[in-house]
């Protein structure tokens, strides 16, 4: 079977590792650097993979070796989004969370990256979020990008297209959920100072432009997080993350109170 790209640059990358633990043996260091080498030699399919096997020569020092293994490394960290053989086992459907879910829903309006949706799946997921409520054009967790940066957290949080954010909005104060917009307007509340009733709705805006005004009077609470430099917003995936960690607080502290 053909190796991808990125299949093929790990592989590079694992070889020269093992290399490298052996390196204090001279004969099986060479038997390796020659087997090492020859492999990369023959990667006519990756071009640049291929043109490292000059670098590996019989004298070299493991300083020049060192040398060789950085461009492999770079490449390594530059295709993948995360370490993600690692983090997907610890999102497998059979675990347990550590936690209850809390009474919480968040609405997402018109966002339009892709990794951003993912990355608002994996905080979700992360801190117990009920639901995720997609409106607008904000892509689902179909999309390959949704789903690399998501790293499989779209398959354990439940989320439905919610069309319109106003008609989705009207659907939830109907069912007596509590909604909380998270926008830098004026009057909106510092976060620390806000009091999170569950079952609650946080709604995010776009990127770009934020929520529309008219979306912002149909919430029952705006809140905002205070905010030292010279820029007055955060990237929506940090604004959440920051905002459901702050939810969490409030709902593990009212479980245990009662």
């Amino acid at each position: 079977m053909k190796q991808t790209d990125e299949q093929l640059w790990r592989e590079a990358r694992e070889r020269l590792l093992a290399l490298d633990t052996v390196w204090p043996d001279a004969p099986v260091r060479r038997r390796s650097l020659e087997a090492c080498r020859a492999w990369l030699a023959a990667r006519h399919e990756q071009p640049r993979l291929s043109a490292l096997a000059r670098l590996l020569t019989p004298d070299m020092t493991r300083a020049q070796f060192w040398c060789a293994l950085v461009p492999v490394e770079r490449e390594v960290a530059r295709i993948r989004v995360t370490d993600i053989e690692i983090l997907d086992r610890d999102l497998t459907p059979e675990s347990e969370p550590a936690a209850p879910l809390m009474p919480l829903t968040v609405v997402t309006d018109s966002l339009r990256s892709a990794f951003n949706v993912g990355g608002i799946f994996r905080t979700a997921e992360c801190f117990g979020v009920a639901e995720v409520v997609l409106c607008g054009y904000t892509p689902a967790p179909d999309r390959p990008q949704t789903a690399r940066a998501a790293l499989g957290a779209e398959k354990l949080v439940r989320w439905r297209d919610g069309g319109d954010v106003r008609a989705a909005l009207a659907g939830l104060k109907a069912n007596g959920v509590r909604c909380v917009a998270l926008e830098t307007v004026a009057d909106a509340k510092p976060l620390e100072r806000a009091e999170w009733a569950f079952p609650c709705a946080l709604v995010l805006g776009n990127e770009r432009f934020g929520l529309d005004a008219d979306v912002i009077k149909l919430c029952d609470e705006v809140v905002r997080i205070p905010l030292c430099g010279r820029k007055n917003s955060l990237n929506v995936v940090s604004a959440f993350t920051i905002a459901a960690y702050t939810a969490r607080q409030w709902f593990d502290m009212k479980s245990k109170t009662g």
